[in-house]
């Protein structure tokens, strides 16, 4: 005589993957992509010198440190810096705009 062996489905695999698929595309839906940081390098004038170097302001108005740094007041310099995506991409000016048009 044969036996026959019923395996059972692998529910608990099948959940896991399910879960993995859920929190993954919630991630992606709901992570506000405006606000991660990114890299901006740009020519800024040097406003101050300090012991920790040079501080110069950007053109969207961040003050920027650059380390190591020799120049002086007025010298202009290239910096890197992070700033959030919606200040580069103009998402502060759409609202801006949209914000105009309802106000009385």
């Amino acid at each position: 005589m044969q036996q026959t062996i019923q395996q059972k489905p692998p529910v608990l695999k099948f959940l896991a993957i399910i879960s993995i698929a859920t929190a993954v595309i919630l991630v992606i839906t709901i992570t506000p992509w405006n606000i991660v940081p990114t890299a901006i390098t740009e020519n800024v004038t040097v406003i101050a010198v300090t012991e920790s170097g040079c501080v110069g302001e950007s053109s969207l108005g961040h003050s920027v440190v650059v380390e190591n740094c020799q120049a002086k007041v007025g010298d202009t310099i290239s910096a890197t810096s992070y700033v959030p995506a919606m200040e580069q991409n103009g998402y502060y000016d759409k609202i801006q705009q949209k914000l105009e048009k309802v106000t009385p």
